[in-house]
């Protein structure tokens, strides 16, 4: 939720037309994170102006704002840094006042786009508030610029650096930010704590070195009556910002933007949430990690942190994107989701390759090869997740359980924190995230660590922050997934964690035989999808036959279906509004058969596993009721009669890995309930991509 887009160039002439276009460009690139509102800060005519347009609604009519007030578009710059956001509201509802940017006073001195939450902005609104600061909007991203200009203004000889050093010491909670001012033009300051950023470098020589080096406060050179007052507001007495010590700074110049001849040369930045967003104009990209602080100024790039000895690299690498701009285009497809479901043959695939031997019988995931010997000895996994990557933990806890014989508990992220669960040093807490930045999923990782226990990272984002921060881990590599509604990372995840299972089980010569059938059904799985999705023209008739106008959906599964059936609900509900609740076919008589009537619509999963036949008997009370429920059964299956029930055939696997399958069917409905119903698909109201707040 949310999204960050800035744009610096460094003596590459662009005129305003060109750095607007990439800015709402930027944006239009995050849209999928879900927003209600956006807007962008640019430099205006002169030299202490800023040009600010805000708009509630969609980037389309952000675009139009900035048509309709006619800036100079001729107008050229040498060099520039503008920086632009998507808001979701969090403080304050959808307008043009609580948009992004914010500004610390009505001269834009100092500007701001801000991700996540600062949780303690109402005691720094109070403080300025006493400094004669009066606030305009109902957000809690104002505070920071508004602090920002009360520090300038105490100490208007400050470096930029030391200021945002100041700022974001005061800050507590989670965010990404970026920050520039008049009195600083062209540079732009970056931070991160909690919520993504991402640096694209595009130079038109090639740089020295793929790294940049990260500078330290050299905090030890203190005194201890200067430590006392260390950039540190006096709340409790209403005395000054303390002003932070110059030398506190320790100067150099980036490695990798000098020319031979020692001078900076021309170079472009673009800083995103997300680096779908940058792909477009380089391949070049820095992660920031959290705490992380980068100033871009004159062509350069340098990385400050406030203190060393936190066990972070001294370096950040300038890494090379294997993403392409195509990936994150809808291509022939009608929405983003759709094109996500048909892609599922080929991310199952990415997902397996250079780790699944099928011919050796052997599954190599690299992430965990330090580690591995440690998780066997663990004394219990516990698996933390939020929403659909807690369903796809839900499908592969009997899996795990089976085969390495190692007490195994899901955890949802926010009732696992509320509980403050007991977490031990010979623990193993598996955090599942698409995005790797999910909030509880975060703040969970920290309470384990804090505790000791070992950590391992199952994401799809290279660079994440749960990706960074646990020992160990497995990228899924479903490629980019823009639709909110997650569908190839879901079963991404899944054969993920399967290979994790089967990993941690390849020192038991009494379940050989077992992974051995696994290893199979996971060869078979993207031909599989491929037959299945040859369904979707009689999905999509079944769904305007049954399923057009109704108001409630049950679901029912049983065993490893359990899992299907609660993602498959969650998929209906997020898109199409309906109401759709999963249940376990084995609690149907504890209350909910008192739901089932001839024109209740039912889906059932009723693929052939162990405990069929129980399945079979919720499917019998059913019919008994006059229920005529959809079945998803394997192909052939002579149990369900067409005049009793319509049906959805699915090619037959292994058992634990049945879901994996049945799951296709279900977004399929999903997709083509919102689509008859003249739904938003990829951006379904009031949700967002990434939850990166709690």
């Amino acid at each position: 939720m949310c999204g960050i887009f800035g744009y610096i160039n460094y003596l590459v002439e662009k005129d305003r037309a060109v750095i607007l276009e990439t800015l709402v460009n930027g944006l239009s690139r995050l849209e999928y994170r879900g927003y209600d509102s956006a807007g962008v800060a640019i430099d205006g005519d002169k030299k202490d102006e800023v040009f600010a347009y805000k708009e509630v609604g969609k980037v389309a009519k952000l675009k139009d704002l900035i048509k309709e007030s006619k800036p100079d578009l001729t107008k050229v710059f040498d060099s520039h840094a503008g920086i632009a956001h998507t808001r979701w509201a969090t403080h304050g509802p959808p307008s043009r006042l609580n948009c992004h940017p914010h500004r610390s006073d009505p001269s834009w001195e100092f500007s701001v786009v801000h991700n996540g939450i600062i949780t303690n902005y109402k005691e720094l609104k109070s403080f300025l508030e006493t400094k004669g600061f009066r606030f305009e909007t109902e957000t809690d991203t104002e505070c920071i610029a508004k602090l920002a200009k009360y520090i300038y203004d105490s100490h208007q000889d400050i470096e930029f650096t030391v200021l945002a050093k100041a700022v974001i010491k005061e800050l507590q909670g989670a965010f990404g930010l970026l920050l520039k001012s008049v009195h600083y033009p062209h540079e732009v300051i970056a931070a991160r704590k909690g919520s993504p950023l991402v640096v694209g470098v595009r130079t038109q020589r090639k740089m020295k070195v793929d790294f940049v080096d990260v500078e330290y406060s050299e905090e030890g050179a203190l005194t201890a009556e200067q430590a006392s007052q260390n950039i540190a507001l006096k709340r409790s007495t209403g005395n000054l910002l303390a002003p932070p010590d110059k030398s506190l700074l320790h100067r150099s110049q980036s490695r990798a933007f000098i020319s031979d001849d020692g001078a900076p040369f021309p170079a472009e930045f673009f800083l995103s949430s997300d680096p779908s967003a940058i792909v477009e104009h380089t391949k070049k990209v820095l992660y920031l990690e959290d705490d992380d602080i980068a100033h871009i100024h004159e062509g350069q790039l340098n990385i400050h942190r406030l203190t060393k000895d936190d066990g972070t690299s001294n370096v950040r690498a300038i890494q090379t994107l294997e993403l392409e701009l195509q990936e994150i285009m809808k291509g022939k497809f009608d929405h983003f989701m759709q094109k996500e479901i048909f892609e599922q043959p080929e991310s199952v695939v990415n997902t397996m390759r250079g780790r699944l031997d099928v011919a050796n019988k052997k599954v190599t995931l690299g992430g965990l090869r330090q580690y591995i010997t440690t998780i066997r000895r663990c004394r219990r996994i516990i698996f933390v997740a939020c929403g659909t990557s807690y369903h796809s933990c839900m499908a592969v806890r009997g899996v795990f359980e089976e085969l390495t014989e190692i007490p195994i508990s899901v955890e949802l992220a926010s009732d696992f924190l509320d509980r403050q669960a007991p977490v031990f040093r010979d623990d193993t807490c598996v955090f599942v995230s698409q995005s790797g930045e999910t909030a509880d999923s975060l703040m969970a990782l920290r309470y384990c660590l804090e505790r000791g226990a070992l950590t391992v990272g199952i994401v799809n984002a290279v660079g994440s922050s749960i990706s960074l921060i646990t020992h160990c881990g497995v990228h899924i590599n479903a490629g980019p997934e823009i639709g909110v509604a997650s569908t190839k990372a879901y079963t991404s995840q899944f054969v993920a964690m399967v290979m994790f299972a089967l990993s941690l089980s390849e020192d038991r010569a009494s379940k050989q035989k077992r992974r051995e059938d696994i290893m199979d059904g996971l060869a078979k799985v993207s031909e599989q999808f491929k037959h299945i999705l040859k369904l979707n023209d009689p999905i999509k008739a079944m769904c305007n036959k049954f399923f057009k106008h109704q108001k409630s959906l049950l679901l029912l599964g049983r065993g490893n279906q359990f899992a299907t059936a609660l993602e498959g609900a969650l998929k209906i509900k997020e898109i199409s509004y309906l109401h759709c609740e999963a249940v376990m076919s084995g609690e149907l008589k504890h209350g909910v058969l008192a739901l089932v009537d001839e024109n209740l619509p039912i889906i059932m999963i009723l693929t052939r596993d162990d405990i069929f036949t129980k399945s079979l008997n919720a499917y019998q009370q059913i019919i008994a009721r006059g229920g005529r429920p959809i079945v998803i059964c394997n192909e052939g299956d002579p149990e369900f009669p067409s005049e009793q029930s319509e049906r959805i055939e699915i090619p037959k696997t292994v058992d634990c890995l049945q879901g994996l399958l049945n799951v296709i069917p279900l977004q399929l409905i999903a997709y083509w309930l919102a689509v008859g119903e003249g739904l938003n698909v990829d951006f379904p109201r009031n949700l967002a991509k990434s939850v990166t707040v709690e």
